[in-house]
């Protein structure tokens, strides 16, 4: 059974946020809030954490392409290899913000991902998401969580998504109503910037 714990973005208690990361250190898994949709989370170090996302997922760890929400891009090159200056400058106007970009990965990524070229890179403009990852001190590695509704495609209320993903993670974080719009998307893992998926983020920053 889910815990649906109750956290304010504009002022994130400190001892449910210090929770929710004991929860993530034993391998729990999460459901929180962003700057755009619901996400699906546990920590990067957890191989066992990981393998059950990418089960519930109907996807190989090896394949999946989940998000890395990082609380900064203070720690990037542990997980991203030398980024130019350009690249770099986009980030920084970007971020935080309702963007995923993809980046080249580094060598030092942690074990269940050292195949992976390209890793998607997150930082939420969100004080619950970014103070999770800022206490966990490793990023959350993360996926949207979807809605069988064909009209809508995300959920949105945290008690309907405690309902329906009750028996699957192990906290449900309530930050209030989720945004149905999932972030913009853009690869930056070669010379020329490339938008895959259109979202919230504006590309007038580009």
């Amino acid at each position: 059974m889910a815990e649906l714990i109750r956290i304010y973005e504009e002022n994130p208690n400190p001892r449910e946020i210090a929770k929710v990361v004991a929860v993530l250190k034993r391998g729990g898994l999460i459901i929180y809030p962003t700057d755009t949709v619901y996400g699906l989370g546990c920590d990067i170090t957890n191989s066992k954490a990981l393998q059950k996302i990418a089960r519930i997922r109907g996807v190989k760890l090896e394949k999946a392409n989940f998000s890395f929400i990082c609380p900064d891009l203070s720690n990037l090159s542990d997980y991203v290899r030398q980024i130019d200056t350009p690249t770099f400058k986009i980030l920084k106007r970007a971020l935080p913000g309702p963007y995923t970009f993809i980046l080249p990965g580094s060598n030092n990524l942690p074990k269940d991902f050292k195949k992976k070229k390209t890793v998607g890179i997150r930082v939420p403009d969100n004080n619950i998401a970014r103070e999770l990852v800022e206490q966990l001190g490793n990023p959350i590695v993360s996926t949207s969580i979807h809605d069988e509704d064909e009209l809508i495609e995300y959920t949105t209320d945290p008690e309907l998504i405690l309902e329906k993903w009750d028996n699957l993670v192990d906290i449900v974080i309530d930050g209030g109503y989720g945004d149905n719009i999932p972030s913009t998307v853009i690869d930056l893992s070669e010379d020329e910037a490339v938008i895959v998926r259109e979202g919230k983020g504006s590309l007038d920053i580009f």
